[in-house]
């Protein structure tokens, strides 16, 4: 994974010389294809909290060899990412990115095929019309943490429930959760799905009716932003803007 500060990013997708590819729909982890089949590029998919659900959505683009961008979201940790199964190799962070975080996102929607952002504050219309054209353009998905006017697929954490311990003792195993989509044009059906958000391996795999009966008793959770259990979300990212 690549660090940079957002005076390097530029640069450094320069010399790397990182070309989209042609392919309509950028791979996502085989848990989550019932929900969207892929990240479609030039559109964006909005995701209602940051935690484990983004960086699912990156696993699956890095592993399958796409390049990928994160902006402004320092909380999340190399550690988690990895074990969902992302290429570290294959990720550029613009972690503090300030006030030119639009301009920065611009860059990177030219350079790699996934940009992953939380912006810091609401998105006017005629920014969002600028970045999506930018990523419709060049084949890039734009998936946000938060809302974004116009996106044209949401996903949101519905429920959740974490397995463990054992009789009280021990360790949390995992996290079910039902992960709900919609959005607009095809993506209008509302469409849900039961995960293991993480599972006890802390990757992402499909969780039915019956898992919670064999995977110990579950304690109810209301965060829904899906931070790893016994994981520091910031570690890993934390460079000088």
């Amino acid at each position: 994974m690549t660090v940079l500060r957002r005076d390097q990013a530029e640069a450094a997708l320069a010399r790397a010389g990182l070309a989209v590819q042609p392919v309509e729909l950028v791979a996502v982890l085989p848990a989550l294809r019932t929900l969207l089949g892929g990240l479609r590029r030039g559109q964006v998919v909005a995701v209602d909290g940051a935690g484990v659900l983004p960086l699912a959505l990156l696993a699956g683009a890095t592993a399958a060899g796409a390049w990928a961008a994160v902006v402004g979201l320092s909380e999340f940790g190399v550690p988690a990412a990895s074990d969902l199964g992302a290429d570290l190799g294959r990720v550029v962070v613009v972690e503090h990115p300030g006030d030119q975080w639009a301009e920065v996102v611009a860059v990177l929607l030219t350079s790699v095929e996934v940009v992953l952002v939380r912006p810091p504050g609401p998105v006017s219309g005629q920014l969002s019309r600028r970045l999506v054209a930018l990523a419709r353009r060049h084949g890039t998905a734009l998936v946000c943490v938060g809302d974004w006017e116009g996106a044209q697929t949401r996903l949101r954490v519905a429920s959740s429930l974490w397995v463990g311990p054992d009789g009280g003792r021990g360790h949390l195993r995992g996290r079910r959760v039902k992960v709900e989509a919609y959005g607009r044009g095809a993506g209008a059906r509302p469409r849900s799905a039961w995960l293991w958000l993480p599972g006890p391996d802390g990757t992402v795999s499909g969780a039915d009716l019956e898992a919670l009966e064999t995977g110990g008793p579950a304690l109810s959770a209301t965060d829904a932003t899906g931070a790893t259990a016994g994981s520091t979300p910031a570690a890993g990212l934390g460079v000088a803007g």
